[in-house]
């Protein structure tokens, strides 16, 4: 059976459960996010992210599992003071239960100097004058060094940020794509396939999967927009099974993830489209 390049899909998803609209409570995420490690789809997962206002809670939990330190990325979501994720990066130091893989928080010209001890910083994008700014001032702080740095965008809506359509969306991975900034994705990509769901529109992970391909191979924005609004399952999957490594490769260095609160809903349609092939004798923690 043909599948998805390994490397297409590898650490792609990271896991947001105790996030809108999930919102689990803090040791059910703990405790689901260890089964996921454990399951046939576990490759797919990447960290679990929690707030780090939650460090303290968090610690607790994890001291109670016995399957090695737990990986977590620290939020604060725009306009949170920066001092919490550094004192959160301070207190899991010297936590040997708690292991923080990264940090991300709204962008702010002073980012440079957060004493993070080269933890990877993922840094929300805002919209407005700021935009362009922003993925600026990132490129410019990779190209100086010592910084290990990406961008953030929201592609589902909350009650402060509009659903981003088509055309915005395919803007920002263009522009990262001329830039060589790197990216994550938050909120809005539960589905391997663009649609409304319960009356709202939500991103489709292959459409953007190969929106990025497309710009990474210098495709013109109106070819990323157009592969964002394609609603033909078959055609996305075909596509995405005509991926090679390489391909694979080129993509992921420039979408590095992104956070979904029920990761198995898009493995889920990922396996129904053909392009995951799971054992289903691995555990599963359902």
């Amino acid at each position: 059976m043909s599948t998805a390049p390994t490397a297409l899909l590898a650490g792609l998803i990271d896991d947001a459960a105790v996030f809108p609209p999930g919102n689990a409570p803090l040791d059910i995420a703990v405790a689901r996010h260890r089964g996921h490690r454990r399951s046939a789809y576990a490759a797919l997962i990447g960290p679990l992210l929690v707030p780090a206002s939650d460090v303290e809670s968090l610690t607790g939990e994890a001291r109670s599992g016995t399957s090695g330190p737990l990986q977590v990325s620290l939020i604060a979501r725009p306009g949170v003071d920066p001092s919490v994720v550094v004192s959160a990066i301070q207190r899991l130091s010297s936590e040997s239960a708690v292991t923080a893989v990264g940090a991300e928080l709204g962008w702010f010209p002073g980012w440079r100097n957060l004493p993070v001890d080269r933890l990877p910083l993922t840094l929300e994008i805002p919209r407005g004058a700021d935009r362009d700014r922003a993925l600026e001032d990132i490129r410019a702080g990779m190209d100086e060094g010592g910084h290990l740095v990406q961008a953030k965008f929201r592609t589902g809506a909350t009650p402060s940020w509009a659903w981003p359509d088509e055309a915005e969306l395919a803007a920002f991975i263009h522009d990262s794509a001329r830039l060589g900034v790197p990216f994550k994705l938050t909120g809005g990509l539960h589905h391997a396939v663009r649609a409304e769901h319960d009356g709202e529109p939500q991103h489709g992970l292959l459409n953007v999967l190969l929106a990025v391909h497309s710009a990474t191979h210098d495709g013109a924005l109106v070819a990323v927009e157009a592969l964002l609004a394609q609603r033909d399952s078959q055609l996305l999957a075909n596509a995405v099974l005509n991926l090679d490594d390489a391909d694979a490769t080129r993509l992921r260095s420039l979408f590095t993830a992104y956070g979904c609160c029920e990761v198995t809903d898009p493995i889920g349609e990922l396996e129904t489209l053909g392009l995951l092939d799971l054992d289903p004798n691995e555990e599963n923690p359902s």
